[in-house]
């Protein structure tokens, strides 16, 4: 346990940039430092004037230490020995000054590692979205309720899925119609997506949800926009996961093809997780289900034809361990206060000069 602590507290001051730490109370230590001088130099003047004269007439006897040095060995040996004590104790005086002067890191980056994925959730909350969807276990508002209930109910699943796991993923929720909104961008909080899905699984806030239309096309240029906002796109661990039915004809979104919005996808390996649900509708049964099948296995995600609740269960546990893997996320702080490191090296090294000074005889003689 000392061990382990020793090497932290080691680590700790190997981590720490003196070129880069500035200071909060620079003059303090300057005034600490002035003191110390001055009262170094008071102490040197009072026992240069408490010392004793040697008498003119009278018998020179050796010293103690002298004496203890020929019978033990060599006096210039235990004369270095004896100072050991006061030597740790001047090292701790830097060590003091710098953590009275208040030493923190302006900026502060780190980078982390573990098991997760950038995720962007996609709700359809288009008009299409009311028609029935049945299930059993799933929390909806009704068991023969609006699909649109099924597919935040579904999503909530997955969230909790994640959660549950040994997965700290990124999460960010988008909701959409013919337009495309985002209701939380990127986070590592998972009671706040479920919060937020939540909100939006409420009947009078899906009833005045505007632009009913269904473009998906859409939500995945937001979902893109958002990874490129979070400068998330050039990296690895991206993943789109879309919850609609899947009854969108559109082939064109201001002049630009299905395909070349999602080449951006393509290009920077983000795949894309189609969750169709459309009651009683198999593979083949919608129009556009072929195109968005090739589209989305372009971009090495996977189309699922959700026909009931029972497939709609294995499409969200297929993605839960589809989506593997690690991200690297770099945290930033400001003001990092680093005077503890500087603080405890200080108490370290005078309590070592303070326990070699009591524990033996050999140190208790002044320099």
């Amino acid at each position: 346990m000392i061990g382990t602590t020793v090497a932290e507290w080691m680590a700790t001051l190997r981590a720490i940039d003196l070129a880069s730490l500035q200071f909060w109370h620079r003059d303090t230590a300057a005034l600490a430092l002035i003191a110390l001088i001055v009262l170094a130099l008071a102490l040197l003047v009072i026992r240069l004037l408490r010392a004793p004269r040697p008498a003119r007439d009278g018998i020179v006897l050796p010293s103690f230490a002298a004496l203890r040095g020929s019978v033990r060995g060599s006096a210039t040996n235990w004369r270095l020995l004896r100072h050991a004590p006061m030597v740790l104790f001047a090292a701790g005086i830097p060590f003091l000054l710098i953590a009275l002067a208040d030493p923190y890191t302006a900026l502060v980056s780190q980078e982390t590692s573990f098991p997760g994925r950038r995720i962007s959730l996609m709700i359809d909350a288009s008009t299409s979205m009311t028609t029935t969807f049945k299930t059993e276990t799933l929390n909806t508002v009704s068991k023969s309720g609006p699909a649109f209930f099924t597919t935040v109910a579904a999503a909530e699943r997955f969230v909790q899925l994640r959660r549950a796991g040994r997965y700290r993923d990124l999460l960010a929720l988008v909701e959409f119609g013919d337009q495309a909104y985002v209701i939380t961008p990127f986070t590592s909080d998972y009671d706040n997506i479920l919060l937020s899905i939540a909100l939006i699984k409420d009947p009078v806030e899906f009833s005045v949800f505007p632009n009913r239309g269904t473009v998906i096309a859409r939500a995945l240029e937001q979902s893109l926009e958002l990874f490129k906002a979070f400068s998330f796109l050039e990296a690895s661990g991206n993943l789109m996961v879309i919850f609609t039915d899947g009854e969108d004809t559109t082939a064109l979104i201001e002049g630009r093809k299905l395909d070349e919005i999602l080449a951006s996808a393509v290009a920077h390996r983000v795949p894309l997780y189609f969750v169709r649900t459309n009651y009683e509708k198999d593979l083949g049964e919608l129009i556009p289900d072929q195109a968005w099948k090739t589209a989305v296995e372009r971009t090495g995600g996977r189309f699922y034809a959700v026909s009931n609740e029972a497939s709609l269960l294995r499409a969200i546990a297929d993605i839960d361990r589809s989506a593997s893997g690690a991200i690297q996320v770099t945290h930033y702080s400001s003001q990092e206060p680093e005077y503890a490191a500087f603080a405890v090296s200080a108490a370290a090294l005078w309590l070592l000069a303070a326990a070699l000074k009591m524990s033996s005889s050999a140190f208790q003689q002044l320099p």
